[in-house]
């Protein structure tokens, strides 16, 4: 049985490459773009894990009575322990940088090198699967039409092929679901349009309820695609039961990337804020602070074009253990002109 668990972050970028620490084995898949340039295999062997023994190498199975018992004895249950890290990089102007090489990337998995690198690709056209989460808590019900319209565009802009789909969901005390998954644009605007402010706010019961209901089984085991949240929110919390880390480790675990607009539209930042901000930095997305109400269609804008302008990088763990730990990436541009977005970590599946 083969296991597969896989990533998405934030920010245009190639492959990995840690000056002498690192080793890469191309991928051999059809229409695959080809490989990227060797990386020099790790200086300590402790960084690397020694390749699972093929079937050849296995002892041949004792004699067996039936035929039955004998192909018992001599199946192979392996687990291909693979992380599909998407992810997105931006120059110093918040611009996507495109047509970055797997060369230009260091990564560390768990602190280690990987044991091997599959495919280094450009995705713009993975498949989304986008969350619309929105504060209909009595605190924004001045901005709320604002965030109804600006919400309903976006999904115009962001669903394009037959194989995206969206969910929309509000949230005062509770989360409530208006609209499950779909691509009807019509549906999903009916959704929206259901949404009516009052009481009070929930955020962290929110994100986590909308990652692990809706976000967590999305295509796995499938082909990649891009699970992310936006989240319309001033950020305030005071209902929920779960607490902020709570809802940030749900969404690592449904490998989900946040992307916040915050309402809040005082000068100076405040504590939703700073919630906003550290939800969306350790899910590798981005949060996004408009200066008006006016202005909250450009945060849309923004994430629309970040969806369709990401790396995609396959990869096998060193010294992965089965045992559902949360395991760290770093992933960072060799260039210093350039930052990359993208998950802070993972759990691994537990057997």
């Amino acid at each position: 049985m083969s296991r597969n668990f896989r990533f998405a972050a934030v920010l245009a970028c190639s492959l990995w490459v840690v000056s002498s620490s690192w080793s890469q084995t191309p991928a051999s898949q059809p229409g695959a773009a080809p490989p990227a340039a060797e990386v020099p295999a790790p200086a300590s062997p402790a960084a690397q894990v020694p390749a699972a023994p093929s079937p050849a190498a296995q002892p041949a199975p004792a004699p067996a009575e039936s035929q039955e018992a004998q192909d018992k004895e001599t199946t192979i249950v392996t687990t291909v322990n693979e992380v599909n890290l998407i992810f997105t990089v931006t120059d110093k102007k918040g611009s996507f940088v495109p047509n970055l090489r797997q060369s230009d990337f260091a990564l560390l998995d768990d602190q280690k090198a990987p044991r091997k690198v599959t495919s280094f690709t450009q995705q713009t056209n993975l498949p989304l699967r986008v969350g619309i989460v929105i504060d209909a808590s009595t605190s924004i019900r001045t901005r709320f039409q604002f965030e109804q319209q600006a919400a309903g565009e976006f999904l115009i802009q962001v669903l394009k092929a037959r194989s995206d789909r969206a969910f929309v969901m509000g949230f005062d005390s509770t989360p409530t679901v208006t609209q499950d998954w779909t691509n009807n644009l019509d549906a999903l605007q009916t959704g929206i349009s259901k949404l009516r402010p009052g009481g009070g706010t929930a955020l962290y019961d929110a994100v986590y309820t909308g990652c692990r209901d809706k976000l967590l089984d999305i295509s796995r085991g499938q082909e990649p695609v891009r699970r992310a949240m936006v989240l319309v929110s001033d950020g305030n919390d005071n209902q929920s039961r779960a607490y902020v880390d709570d809802a940030i480790k749900m969404c690592q675990r449904s490998e989900t990337i946040i992307y916040a607009i915050s309402t809040n539209w005082t000068p100076s930042r405040g504590k939703g804020d700073d919630v906003l901000q550290k939800m969306a930095e350790a899910t590798g997305g981005r949060a996004f602070f408009p200066p008006s109400i006016d202005d909250i269609g450009v945060g849309f804008d923004s994430i629309s074009e970040e969806l369709r302008s990401q790396y995609l990088l396959t990869y096998t763990p060193a010294d992965f253990k089965a045992d559902g730990a949360f395991r760290t990436i770093y992933l960072y541009a060799l260039n210093p002109r350039y930052q990359v977005r993208a998950h802070k970590g993972y759990f691994s599946p537990k057997q």
